[in-house]
């Protein structure tokens, strides 16, 4: 389904980290252009 695709991460640290995303999308075929895990307060 992201095969081709590039794709920015945005996680939370209270929630799902952006490593954790970034793992999803390369497993789904897409290509990680940008990563990060942030707090939203």
């Amino acid at each position: 389904m992201l095969s081709g695709k590039k794709v920015a991460v945005l996680g939370d640290q209270n929630g799902i980290s952006g490593q954790a995303i970034e793992a999803c999308v390369k497993a789904a075929g897409g290509e990680v252009v940008f990563s990060s895990t942030e707090c939203f307060l």
